[in-house]
């Protein structure tokens, strides 16, 4: 699935977008970075005030597994589909990616979907994200995307399972189970995350 690989062009309008995206998260008035005066690059609690404040996270892994999610969708949609012709990948796959992070990190950090986090997922003292951390969530969902135009695919889906086995075991949350309590809460599963003794 290697042809992805993204031109100067794709690269620039990444960044461009990304810069789009901070700008939008400083006019939402979300905090640049901790409001605890101080820049991490691991913090491990899911549950406490630095939880998505810093550079990377329990959550990190989702990111990194977005990017390769992205990947497919633009490997199916201008290799596959041949959508935009044949230069298509290279200049709007990335580009696409990022876009659609960049999206969500916005999103996630809305009135609406900071109360449905802290509702019905394990992020029950979820407060948003600092600004930094959103740019950091971009940064490695394009290592993810990057990861996926460079490993076969039996490897890449290989580490999205290991990411999300490993934060599944160790904070009893990752991807999957977040989209599922978004989306369905089940009760069972809220159960079993608040029976949880990390964070």
């Amino acid at each position: 699935m290697g042809k992805l690989a993204p031109g100067r062009t794709a690269i620039f309008v990444s960044l461009g977008i990304t810069v789009a995206a901070v700008l939008v998260l400083l006019a939402m008035d979300r905090p640049p970075i901790c409001e605890c005066g101080y820049v991490k690059l691991w913090h491990g609690l899911i549950n406490d005030a630095g939880n998505s404040q810093h550079i990377s996270d329990w959550y990190t892994p989702s990111h990194i597994i977005h990017g390769m999610i992205f990947y497919a969708l633009g490997w199916w949609l201008f290799v596959r589909r041949g959508l935009g012709g044949a230069d298509a990948a290279k200049r709007w796959g990335l580009p696409l990616a990022v876009f659609l992070e960049a999206a969500w990190e916005v999103a996630e950090n809305t009135p609406l979907v900071i109360d449905r986090f802290r509702s019905v997922t394990a992020n029950f003292g979820y407060s948003g994200d600092s600004v930094l951390n959103s740019a950091a969530d971009i940064g490695w969902m394009a290592f993810g995307f990057w990861l996926a135009l460079r490993l076969p695919m039996k490897w890449t889906v290989a580490l999205a399972i290991i990411g999300e086995v490993v934060a599944g075991v160790v904070v009893r949350d990752g991807l999957t189970l977040n989209v599922i309590m978004l989306l369905f809460p089940i009760d069972a599963i809220a159960e079993w995350q608040a029976a949880s003794t990390h964070g």
